[in-house]
């Protein structure tokens, strides 16, 4: 794992006795100090809503008015799950909240908050802290849920921990283990958006590819956009099981054919591949399906529905549950389908 820069012309601590960007010297987390740190971190988020009491005690009060509470966590390392030379402080921010929030709405429920934990370098600029304090927040506006508090520690990488916090508004939470034969599965979301850019990334400087209309590739790996409002209207319309598409369409389907005890049978012509995939797809030598069923970081979701269900715009059915076991795609033979951290 490589250490990756700042971007602009950062200069290190072996160099001048301040870090330099762009000419100019700058302030960072060092210089601030633990305590003043959090206080600037603090001072960049609102508060209200579904957070009755945010930073500035040892512990945060979040409401609960369903009187259960959905919770998940995520933990993103620098040069493995981002690259500071390739995303901003603020996609970071974005990214992180994005997949933990999309956790949240795959079990049917409603964000309510999160909280940081953050490691990161004494050399970090404030600027770059700034802007990832910024993104946690403008991700969590977008569900009316709020930066409840969180911890900073000194680390040689940025680490970047996220825990969402949910509430189910009376609704039985949407698992994996609920899909019947019969159950059509539908997807919502982007699907190997992020693959493709992070392909594009990993073919050659982010820079020649800026201008072109591959960006949006691009800035789906930087920043996922997932359906949030789907998530509980797919619980209020009968969703038998759903899960959040983290890890690649085919694995994460295989955990609900697993946990359920069927098999889900998927069409490949269901599947659209936009014009920009297949363009990228021909630049980097892929098979742009492959991102479609098998690339992970888009976060869509992917859901099981009783067969009489009038699915609303935006979903699209792609396959069917039925006796057996694992997932099947007609016509053609699965390779390893997806990510796992420790196959790699």
């Amino acid at each position: 794992m490589h250490h990756h820069d700042l971007p602009g012309d950062w200069i290190s601590a072996e160099g001048p006795p301040y870090p330099v960007m762009n000419g100019r010297c700058v302030i960072t987390v060092g210089d601030l100090g633990e305590f003043g740190v959090v206080a600037r971190i603090a001072g960049r988020l609102s508060q209200g809503g579904t957070v009755l009491l945010g930073p500035g005690d040892d512990a945060a009060v979040v409401s609960a008015p369903d009187g259960r509470v959905v919770v998940t966590t995520d933990l993103l390392l620098e040069g493995r799950h981002f690259r500071r030379d390739w995303s901003s402080g603020y996609d970071i921010g974005r990214k992180a909240a994005a997949q933990n929030l999309s956790d949240v709405v795959a079990m049917g429920a409603d964000p309510t908050g999160i909280v940081v934990g953050l490691g990161l370098p004494a050399d970090a600029a404030v600027g770059w802290l700034d802007d990832l304090t910024d993104g946690f927040r403008d991700e969590c506006d977008l569900v009316g849920a709020g930066v409840a508090g969180g911890d900073i520690t000194r680390s040689e990488l940025v680490v970047v921990a996220v825990t969402a916090l949910g509430d189910l508004g009376g609704r039985a939470p949407v698992t994996r283990s609920g899909a019947r034969p019969g159950d059509v599965v539908a997807i919502t979301g982007r699907l190997g958006y992020a693959a493709a850019g992070l392909a594009l990334l990993g073919a050659g400087p982010p820079e020649l590819i800026e201008p072109s209309e591959l960006i949006e590739l691009i800035d789906a790996h930087r920043r996922p956009e997932p359906p949030y409002a789907r998530g509980p209207q797919a619980a209020a319309l009968g969703a038998t099981a759903m899960l959040d598409v983290s890890d690649g369409l085919l694995q994460d389907l295989g955990h609900v054919a697993a946990a359920s005890g069927i098999a889900l049978l998927l069409d490949p012509g269901a599947f659209t591949v936009p014009a920009v995939m297949r363009e990228a797809a021909r630049l980097t030598g892929t098979d742009p399906l492959e991102w479609v069923l098998s690339g992970g970081d888009d976060h869509a979701l992917a859901a099981t529905f009783p067969a009489g269900v009038r699915l609303p715009e935006g979903w699209t059915v792609v396959g069917r549950a039925a006796e057996g076991t694992g997932v099947q795609v007609s016509g053609m033979s699965l390779a390893r389908g997806g990510w796992d951290h420790f196959r790699e």
